[in-house]
């Protein structure tokens, strides 16, 4: 499924949650599922800012959220950008002209960006001050699980043989590990409409080490296999969508 139709589901999910529930968000606090597609912008330090810069997540959560507001989620984001500080790694490939060339001799179009992923599982409260309603609140929470990130190496439609296929995980820089997050801001549930969301500081610390035992670009140099800190602090934005128990009818009778 792609993300444009992935995305259409949710909204679909959604407006059939608020057609066919009711809800008593503002009188009391609920417990109900916890479903939402958030957005990481992370500025990266330590080991994993010698390879790259900014970095996006994009991904989906997945829990419930008692009536106590303590919420357990699960989560797992898409991790992209296309700021790379590592230098020098297809030099020793470039002719005299400081060219790649192809299968057919002509010049190489060879792009490097980013990508990765995580999976977390998650404890959180909401303390519901400066909000409308008992589960609107200040929002934190802690979280553990799996990182891993490397080099994706592509160049389009053209074959270069010294990157294709197996070759590319000498260049790749695959990366692993366990890896903690906090998330501190503020979370709105609105009383009656549409708008559910959350907001605030994004914070995670991966645990990792290099899965690759040979850099093509260092072949003399053996690959490190020390733990390495890879830290990243930023901001995160998430489209809650909250899921409501149908509410009984009530009939009367003459």
């Amino acid at each position: 499924m792609s993300v444009k139709k992935y995305i259409l589901f949710i909204f679909t999910l959604y407006i059939s949650f608020i057609s066919f529930t009711q809800r008593n968000v503002k009188d009391s606090s609920i417990s109900t599922p916890w479903v939402s597609i958030h957005y990481n912008g992370m500025f990266t330090y330590g080991d994993l800012a010698d390879r790259y810069g900014y970095l996006n997540h994009l991904g989906f959560s997945a829990g419930y959220k008692l009536k106590s507001n303590w919420v357990f989620t699960s989560d797992a984001a898409f991790i992209f950008g296309n700021q790379v500080n590592l230098t020098g790694v297809f030099d020793h490939l470039l002719d005299s002209q400081g060219t790649m060339t192809d299968v057919n001799g002509d010049i190489g179009m060879v792009y490097a960006n980013p990508r990765g992923m995580h999976i977390n599982f998650c404890i959180g409260k909401i303390i519901p001050v400066f909000s409308p309603n008992n589960n609107s609140g200040l929002y934190f929470n802690f979280g553990v699980g799996y990182l891993a990130h490397h080099l994706k190496i592509e160049s389009q439609d053209q074959v270069i043989p010294s990157i294709e296929l197996d070759y590319r995980k000498g260049y790749d820089r695959l990366t692993t590990g366990v890896n903690i997050n906090q998330f501190i801001g503020y979370s709105f549930m609105s009383n009656s409409g549409f708008y559910n969301f959350y907001f605030g500081a994004y914070f995670q610390q991966g645990f990792t080490k290099n899965r690759r035992t040979i850099f093509f670009d260092q072949p003399d140099i053996p690959v490190s296999q020390d733990l390495m800190i890879d830290g990243q602090i930023g901001f995160r934005f998430g489209w809650l969508i909250p899921v409501y128990k149908r509410q009984p009818k009530s009939y009367y009778f003459n």
